[in-house]
């Protein structure tokens, strides 16, 4: 597993790419990236939902849950960088949506939210850089109440053999431009997820051979 870049470096690279990241994520995963999306909107949020896009980026995620939580839900974006969730505010702004919204910076592994204030936390392609995933994933589960769910897609390894060693070489390539590779690698949250008693739903891989996503639902026991 590769080493997670300093925060610094993080907020560095997503202030660079802010206003180009939606093309390049999507270029790069040949929109797959917006599959996961979907995905995990779709299979988490009901109408009236209070949401938490937890690494929200650019919004794409947080804007097709709004949608869903629709006029009576509220939307959370949270996100480490100030230009990635600008972007956000301007395309929520066209979307003109009458969801409750709310924008926050700060860190994943340490939320400023108390225990059980969700009913849905969401995390896209967000817990790849991030510097302790398991610690990302934990927080979001705190933050969601019992009967909650959490929605997360995230980078994971080629099952094939032949072509993981492909995508190792061509992430070597990738890793000296920091730009290129946005601090992305393969995480697994999984086992945490379930010693904290979370119930997985849905464990499954979609995406291109070369760079495939996990997309994970996990609910919280009511109990």
């Amino acid at each position: 597993m590769r080493t997670a870049l300093e925060i610094d470096q993080l907020k560095k690279i997503y202030k660079q790419i802010a206003h180009r990241y939606d093309l390049q994520h999507g270029f790069i995963t040949a929109k797959s990236d917006q599959r996961g999306r979907r995905m995990v909107v779709d299979r988490t949020i009901h109408p009236g939902d209070t949401v938490l896009d937890a690494g929200a980026g650019t919004g794409s995620t947080g804007i097709l849950a709004a949608r869903k939580a629709g006029f009576s839900g509220s939307i959370t974006f949270f996100d480490l960088c100030d230009e990635m969730i600008a972007v956000a505010r301007e395309k929520v702004v066209r979307e003109q949506l009458v969801t409750n919204i709310r924008f926050e910076t700060g860190d994943m592994c340490h939320l400023p939210f108390a225990d059980a204030h969700f009913d849905v936390a969401l995390s896209t392609y967000s817990l790849c850089p991030l510097y302790n995933p398991a610690a990302g994933a934990l927080e979001m589960y705190r933050v969601i109440k019992p009967g909650g769910r959490i929605g997360i897609a995230h980078s994971t390894e080629p099952t094939s053999p032949a072509v993981k060693w492909l995508a190792d070489r061509v992430e070597d390539i990738a890793w000296k431009i920091p730009s290129l590779s946005m601090g992305c690698r393969v995480v697994d949250v999984n086992s945490a997820l379930e010693q904290a008693g979370g119930k997985i739903v849905l464990n499954t891989m979609i995406g291109i051979p070369l760079w495939p996503f996990r997309v994970l639902i996990v609910e919280k026991p009511k109990g």
